[in-house]
């Protein structure tokens, strides 16, 4: 049997993955208001929560990043995804902040495996001139699991509970496994279900001077960082970061704080950011291909359009900060700051497939996760400290990291391209 298109399954089973991913973490957040009140816990014990999450997840962007390069990422998405929806499902028996903390800690570590196996995938099934492309689809369901959350979540709140919602959200991740395997058989080099006419176009459309399917051994973590241009996903990836997480994380317990939300009015408010971040994805992917294909170098392409999706996340936050006084104003001018962070981040992600092949390239990819969510865990000790009145500064601060993170790229990659033969 022979599958049109095989690489567009590959890169849909891990948007809806992502979405589950999304689904998964955001659950807490948004029933937060009726789990702090049955268990007795207050919003600094919430932001010690936030921060094991954190903690585990950056550890587990590097520790996932190198067992995808040593497993693959079949496999590596099968462990992934199976022990995140476990520790999902083991939030329906929480006690307290120790129980919370340790199945978060198991969903951190797991969890994070989704991003440097995506980063892998498409540098395994899409061409260079594509991979945009194939990132903007995954960190759109990022955005789409965002959208999606709220609703969801608070429809399976207010009919079964907390604690049937965390079972249901669990056991629908393990599910997914199976169209996974059905699918995800072998690497398209060697997948029987290709086209001759796909299998072309993916490994022809590779850079020339390497072999991207190849077996050996990659390259030390030592190795990777001795390249200046590996630094610029590492620096870029700590000042961005916290945007996105600043709203995943405290959107809810601002709407909550500032307006006084309950988790019915969470779930009808907290998803409208994240449609222009799922746009942005798409977008950002769009116009960096359709750059390329006019005959735009992959350098300047990706890194014009990081300069406006960092323009427009600045503009956005200025805009934020000015005029974003009732609810509705606020979650809308939001959606534009999301949209220009993935407008930008899908293409930063994809640079350690640019910089390295095969076997370092989810190594990379793990470094950057976990640098990016380092930033973020100081992010979240500050934001109880500085947000007592308003939440003002912590605005002021990540438009303050947007110019830092675009410069950080067009700074320490001279060139975005391969740099192993260097």
């Amino acid at each position: 049997m022979k599958l049109k298109g095989l690489r567009w399954w590959i890169i849909g089973l891990i948007a809806l993955a992502t979405v589950i991913n999304y689904v998964d973490r955001s659950a807490l957040a948004i029933m937060w208001p009726g789990i702090s009140e049955e268990l007795g816990m207050t919003e600094s014990d919430y932001a010690i929560i936030l921060n094991v999450f954190m903690v585990a997840y950056a550890l587990g962007q590097s520790i996932s990043g190198k067992m995808y390069d040593k497993v693959g990422t079949k496999l590596g998405y099968v462990i992934s995804i199976f022990v995140w929806s476990l520790a999902s499902l083991l939030h329906a028996f929480s006690r307290g902040v120790l129980s919370i903390s340790l199945f978060r800690v198991l969903l951190g570590v797991s969890e994070a495996g989704n991003w440097p196996g995506a980063v892998k995938s498409n540098a395994e099934w899409f061409p260079v001139k594509d991979r945009a492309i194939g990132q903007g689809i995954f960190n759109a369901g990022a955005s789409l699991g965002s959208v999606v959350a709220p609703p969801l979540i608070a429809f399976l709140y207010l009919g079964f509970g907390w604690r049937t919602t965390f079972i249901i959200i669990g056991a629908v991740g393990m599910l997914w496994i199976i169209p996974w395997l059905i699918f995800n058989k072998k690497r398209p080099k060697y997948h029987p279900w290709i086209t001759e006419k796909e299998k072309h176009y993916i490994v022809s459309g590779r850079y020339e001077s390497r072999q991207e399917d190849h077996e050996g051994k990659g390259l030390s973590i030592a190795k990777i960082l001795s390249y200046k241009e590996s630094w610029s996903v590492l620096a870029s990836r700590f000042f961005l970061e916290p945007i996105w997480w600043l709203f995943v994380g405290w959107m809810p317990l601002y709407l909550q704080n500032t307006y006084g939300f309950d988790v019915k009015e969470i779930g009808m408010f907290a998803w409208v950011p994240f449609v222009g971040a799922a746009i942005g994805s798409l977008l950002g992917g769009i116009f960096t291909e359709r750059w390329v294909a006019g005959g735009t170098s992959i350098d300047t392409a990706r890194k014009r359009t990081i300069w406006i999706g960092g323009l427009l996340m600045f503009l956005g936050l200025v805009t934020t900060i000015l005029f974003a006084d009732n609810p509705t104003k606020f979650v809308v001018i939001v959606a534009f700051v999301l949209f220009g962070f993935q407008f930008a981040i899908s293409n930063i992600q994809t640079i350690p497939s640019d910089l390295f092949s095969g076997k370092s390239v989810g190594t990379l990819a793990g470094l950057g996760g976990t640098v990016g969510i380092f930033s973020v865990i100081a992010m979240n000790f500050l934001i109880p400290v500085i947000t007592k009145t308003s939440y003002t500064p912590a605005f002021i601060l990540i438009a303050v990291f947007v110019p830092l993170g675009v410069l950080s790229i067009f700074r320490l990659v001279k060139k975005i391209g391969p740099v192993e033969n260097k």
